[in-house]
């Protein structure tokens, strides 16, 4: 007797076996081939997103796929717990950070595993518990011992009202995010580790990872930036002193007509110190931004030091600007200017009005004026002295062996990446295990972990810890550092101590050598750079301490797409937007989905489209997973969200979509369940009628092409081939044959929907007698004999128009099949007395007679 298919019952009892046998308990096997499959962890905010939800399924089908090929397979989940939002969280609901944090943890581990993904929970780690930042504090303290972690001063952002540093994102409009204050720029001191010397190493690796999309191996490459040029140095006018550049463009040196300093930049500061207009101006940039994303939007602006520069090739005086498109912590803070051959110099020199010489023209005599514009492109140089006449690159190497040879210059490699800046003035934190000695030296913890103190309140001005002396205050006269490391420390070798996360004598122990590197990472694109370069970097730091082999952290990378989802609003009279979620939005489309009216279910009065974005609380047009899981069960959203998109792709949200999902899932449901007993006691298909066999070639070959999509991670398209077998098996019909044909369907169907809806899998794989676990299963395997036709099917057309089909045997001939053809009475009446002129045959599927 067939019974209504009930998913929460059925997931609730699946997730109990999983737990009771502990299936995804993973465990060294050196005899097995490994697979670690890991997804980014999440922040623990307090409730999944549908990113969240899409990532742990596309990263659970996976492991889950892996596994059911015989794998020995790792999943791990853990929590990157530390971070601002929870100071901010705190700040609002006047609770401890960390209560917060593990408040939402114990919601968050609820909802995954209310999807059932086949975690390994005995490796839960959480980024805020000192069992694990003890051993990023113990890797700084041997990268303090190497040299490559050391204190120095730069520039950040500093809210004046809250006494605090601020992180780029956090200033809005060059104000504070929290006080509102307008944000200076302060030089303090911070601690840096030097990623800058694996920076070759770092670009290099990239061309081994050949798993990775190029895109995010592009994106590296561009931020680790290696560009080869020359450094030179300028002279100061009047001082015993120079003037250190880097360019790699030096054939455009002989049109230098200003240098353009960092308004930090030490000379500017002296100058200022006479200047009161440079000493405003200075100020003005301090409230300015500190990235050079922020420095490219700005309007480009300078002042004069009224001091010169000299030429180190001509020696003439060139004059000295102090500009706020100069960063201090980029390169040596001072560029040489070529308005007549690069775009930014060009606008600042007619700005100021300061001349414009060219000294590059075309190779192949085109007009390449500069009067509108600079001239960009590589040529051949005059104007230039004894360089004159040779190409630009060969003025490369003749003016850097020029300079090398009066000792004002050399040709050097650069690299666009900076030290990594870990410091942090925060409190919820890993704390930085340094201390300092009455005498003004500085020596790593010796005692750890440095437990940072949870019971604290926070209140938005400044890191507690500064005010805490029982944390700061040591018994020898000794201060502690009181700042905290940037949370990509944490985040840059999680996955590694997913392999060992219960040892308590090392960072990692052997179980590292078996699991490592990651054979698939799955996370967003927009962690493609700075985690990534920084997971790949601390990887290279374990190696070197002997604690992992191998060089690089992540074999394959999928990064998956967003989850997008329609936005509607109202304006106001002010031009306020009000967002509304699409749930709440009465929407009337054509016949081809485009929309005719939207108005609000509330009220009935129309609201206007804002597009497609991605799912955010500011748009208002996210969809809570949670009320999806309750509605459908977990299967359904996770068949959705697989077959919605391809992987790498954004997944644009469908209720109706969503329905579908559903309805799939119950007529496979009602499919095995009409007929459970009949169907365990079905035979192996023996000898099949050609209605059966037609129906098994089909399923063979949707089986086929699922098993191929699965190799290539195109899960969409694994779903589409599984509801192709539920329509033959539902056409079947009553043949003969039938039961043993749906049997064998139902076991292909079952296991390859196993890993994407594992819960209805799992019940009706024992439901139906093919065994206790489908984890274990076999994974199918085509029947190459199934795939055979006896029988082929070819539409008839006379002189271009069909006028039937016949059937004749896969391997007859042409004059077989034209034989057939005119024997049969329906397309013979066509032809009649009529010669056959010509006779064209596509293979297996038409013949076309032309009389």
């Amino acid at each position: 007797m067939q019974t209504p298919y009930n998913p929460h019952a059925i997931e609730s009892e699946a997730q109990s076996y999983w737990e009771e046998h502990r299936s995804f308990k993973a465990v060294e096997d050196p005899s097995r081939e490994k697979f670690y499959c890991l997804s980014m962890f999440p922040y623990p905010s307090g409730r999944l997103h549908m990113g969240h939800v899409r990532n742990y399924t596309i990263g659970d089908v996976i492991a889950r796929y892996q596994r059911m090929l015989g794998k020995n397979v790792l999943q791990p989940m853990g929590w990157d717990a530390f971070g601002l939002p929870a100071e901010n969280a705190a700040i609002q609901h006047g609770i401890p950070p960390s209560r917060w944090t593990r408040a939402n943890i114990a919601y968050m581990q609820s909802q995954l595993k209310r999807l059932g993904f086949g975690y390994d929970w005995d490796r839960e780690l959480t980024t805020c518990d000192p069992d694990y930042y003890r051993w990023e504090q113990w890797l700084f303290t041997r990268m303090l011992d190497k040299g490559l972690a050391y204190r120095a001063k730069a520039v950040v952002n500093w809210d004046p009202v809250d006494q605090t540093v601020l992180a780029n994102e956090q200033v809005i409009d060059g104000r504070g995010w929290r006080s509102g204050a307008l944000v200076e720029k302060r030089e303090i001191e911070q601690w840096f580790v030097r990623i800058t010397d694996y920076a070759q190493e770092l670009l290099d690796a990239l061309e081994g990872l050949s798993g990775w999309p190029e895109r995010v191996r592009t994106m590296q490459r561009n931020w680790i930036g290696r560009s080869e040029g020359v450094y030179m140095e300028f002279g100061v006018e009047g001082a015993d002193e120079r003037l250190g550049i880097y360019t790699t463009r030096p054939d455009t040196v002989m049109g230098v007509t200003y240098v353009a300093v960092a308004a930090e930049h030490p000379l500017a500061r002296r100058c200022a110190e006479q200047n009161p207009g440079l000493a405003v101006f200075i100020e003005e940039c301090r409230r300015g931004g500190v990235t050079e994303a922020e420095i490219e939007t700005l309007e480009k602006k300078g002042y004069s030091l009224r001091l010169n520069a000299i030429h180190p090739i001509t020696g003439e005086p060139v004059p000295i600007y102090a500009a706020n498109f100069v960063l201090m912590g980029y390169g040596t803070g001072a560029v040489m200017a070529v308005p007549a051959h690069d775009q930014r110099d060009w606008e600042f020199a007619e700005r100021y009005g300061l001349p414009k010489k060219q000294v590059i023209r075309s190779a192949d005599g085109s007009p390449c004026g500069i009067e509108q514009g600079a001239y960009t492109e590589k040529g051949i140089l005059f104007d230039s002295g004894p360089f004159d006449g040779l190409t630009s690159e060969e003025a490369f190497t003749a003016i850097a062996e020029w300079l090398e040879a009066r000792g004002k210059g050399k040709k050097t490699v650069n690299f666009r990446l900076r030290d990594w800046g870990v410091s942090r003035q925060r409190y919820w934190g890993c704390p930085i295990p340094v201390v300092y000695t009455p005498v003004g030296e500085v020596r790593p913890e010796t005692e750890l972990p440095v437990r940072l103190p949870e019971e604290v309140t926070v209140d938005g001005s400044g890191s507690p810890l500064k005010r805490m002396p029982e944390f700061y205050q040591l018994p020898n006269g000794e201060i502690r550092e009181t700042d905290t490391f940037d949370t990509f420390f944490e985040s840059s070798w999680y996955y590694a101590r997913f392999c060992s996360p219960d040892c308590r004598t090392a960072m990692l122990d052997e179980r590292a050598r078996y699991w490592l590197p990651v054979d698939q990472y799955v996370g967003g694109i927009e962690h493609a750079v700075l985690h990534l370069l920084y997971a790949r970097f601390f990887h290279k730091l374990m190696r070197d301490e002997g604690l992992v082999d191998g060089d690089e952290p992540f074999a394959n990378l999928l990064t998956q797409g967003m989850v997008v989802a329609e936005t509607w609003y109202r304006e106001d009279a002010q031009g306020h937007r009000q967002w509304f979620n699409p749930a709440e939005v009465e929407i009337e489309r054509d016949d081809k989905g485009r929309i005719l009216s939207a108005r609000l279910k509330s009220d009935g009065q129309p609201v206007h489209f804002g597009g497609i974005e991605k799912m955010s609380k500011s748009k208002n047009n996210g969809v809570d997973p949670q009320a999806l899981i309750d509605r459908y069960g977990a299967d359904t959203v996770r068949l959705y969200i697989i077959f919605a998109a391809p992987p790498e792709q954004s997944l644009e949200w469908s209720d109706e979509g969503v329905e579908g999902a559903f309805r799939f899932i119950r007529r496979l449901w009602n499919l095995a369940t009409g007929e459970a007993e009949t169907i365990r006691l079905a035979p192996e298909p023996g000898e099949l009628d050609e209605a059966a066999r037609q129906a098994r070639r089909e399923i063979h070959t949707a089986l086929k092409k699922a098993l191929y999509d699965y190799e290539r991670q195109q899960f969409n398209t694994v779903v589409s081939a599984c509801m192709t077998m539920v329509n033959e098996l539902y056409r079947l019909g009553s043949s003969s044959a039938r039961l043993a044909v749906l049997r064998e369907g139902l076991s292909l169907i079952l296991r390859l929907l196993a890993p994407i809806a594992p819960h209805v899998a799992h019940h009706l794989w024992r439901l139906l007698g093919f065994g206790d676990d489908i984890l274990k299963a076999p994974w199918p395997k085509v029947d190459e004999a199934a795939l055979k036709q006896e029988l082929i099917e070819y539409a008839i057309q006379v002189n271009g128009k069909l006028r039937g089909s016949i059937r004749v045997p896969a391997d007859a001939d042409q004059a077989q099949i034209q034989a057939a053809a005119l024997a049969d009475p329906q397309i013979a009446k066509f032809i009649g007395d009529q010669q056959i002129r010509k006779a064209i045959l596509v293979p297996g599927k038409l013949l076309n007679l032309v009389i």
